[in-house]
């Protein structure tokens, strides 16, 4: 039975019935991708453990890993224990290193799979001890603790960097010194407040157009070091003003969760590959649409992608930093994990009415992959916040 009784914004009652087969899909393939696309994972809870779920995260590692393959057999790269993670947001660094250890070896067996890890500093306690010297140390640590593994490196943005940084000069300070260790070209992420407030005035300017300019200036002095640059304004005009003076062989890996359609498919100047959540969510839409570009198919690509932005927008709403729980909510409805419960508690950011547009929306962008099972899991979930069904 696919119809479902489904708020309204009004507050009233209405019943709602699938009306789009989902996308057609292929597994297992080679990737006929002309960009360079990482989705960003989300773990899967243990919804059994006997723990605190608002102190102590209890991780499912082989529904977790499960889902690792499945990006990888839509021909996606992982980008491992970053936000999308709930890196800082029910993640520790402890989780996040057997994470990646996990992830890493999944990785070595199997040819075709892409993966890089999130690296950061949030093992590092707050307190007045904090200083500069103190947060290059705490990413020498995690970055030793990913090339241990052979690793990939993503170099994350530092919440304790942002506190205590008194402007540009730290921010190349420490930059500097962790590019000129690094074994292999990184990507650099630039992750803006709007996905965390702790981030604001990244590096060392509260204007994203003069941070721009310092970001650019550490890229220009490792060049060699940089594979890429991910930036999360949710900004069009900023990434591309970005994309155009970047250092040549260096990519623009796009963050924006609202315009990837336009961005991924680029102008006359170039385009930006991908490093995204919203590919967690709609990876089977993204796959197409990926392999679609890759064929010449421009308005293919079009066509699948597009319908899928609204549901991303929704996702990514304000605040931005609760997408999360929508990215683990399709992955429930899809099959991809057997319940809706998320480490740290976080199923709760999202109100009712919000989780009943995303299904609405995830219809319309057809990546329901098993209606009768999405509208079975969606009646429950109503039934549960107090909307009988029929």
């Amino acid at each position: 039975m696919k119809s479902i009784r489904l708020p309204k914004a009004d507050g009233s009652i209405s019943t709602y019935a699938i009306e789009n087969t989902p996308i057609e899909i292929n597994t297992l393939k080679t990737s006929g991708f002309n960009r360079v696309a990482y989705a960003a994972a989300h773990v899967v809870a243990n919804p059994f453990a006997d723990n605190d779920p608002w102190l102590t995260p209890a991780i499912d590692w082989d529904k977790t890993l499960a889902f690792r393959h499945h990006l990888w057999d839509l021909g996606f790269g992982v980008a491992e224990a970053m936000d999308t993670a709930q890196r800082g947001m029910g993640l520790g660094w402890p989780e996040a290193n057997e994470l990646i250890g996990r992830s890493l070896k999944e990785a070595s067996g199997r040819k075709d799979a892409l993966i890089a890890c999130g690296v950061g500093t949030d093992h590092l306690a707050p307190g007045p001890d904090v200083t500069i010297d103190t947060i290059i140390a705490a990413y020498e640590e995690q970055m030793e603790a990913v090339e241990a593994h052979n690793g990939r490196i993503i170099l994350m943005a530092s919440r304790a960097l942002a506190a205590i940084a008194s402007g540009p000069d730290d921010y190349k300070r420490v930059y500097n010194r962790i590019l000129g260790q690094v074994r292999e070209p990184v990507i650099l992420h630039w992750l803006g407040e709007m996905f965390d407030p702790a981030l604001e005035g990244y590096w060392g300017k509260s204007d994203h157009m003069q941070a721009m300019d310092i970001a650019l200036d550490v890229i220009a002095a490792n060049a060699a070091k940089v594979d890429g640059i991910k930036i999360s304004l949710l900004s069009q005009e900023k990434e591309i003003a970005m994309r155009r003076r970047l250092p040549v062989g260096v990519k623009m890996y796009t963050g924006d969760d609202f315009n990837y359609a336009e961005l991924i498919a680029g102008d006359a100047h170039g385009y930006s590959h991908a490093l995204l959540g919203i590919f967690d969510a709609i990876a089977p839409a993204a796959s197409a649409a990926l392999e679609a570009l890759g064929n010449g198919q421009d308005k293919a690509f079009f066509d699948i992608l597009e319908p899928t932005v609204p549901l991303s927008r929704h996702i990514f709403k304000a605040p931005t930093r609760f997408y999360k729980t929508g990215v683990v909510f399709l992955a429930y409805l899809n099959g991809l994990q057997d319940h809706f419960t998320m480490i740290g508690g976080q199923e709760s950011t999202r109100s009712t009415q919000h989780l009943a547009e995303l299904f609405r929306l995830a219809d319309t962008a057809r990546i329901l992959m098993d209606p009768e099972l999405a509208a079975m899991r969606m009646r429950d979930v109503m039934s549960v916040r107090g909307i009988a069904q029929n």
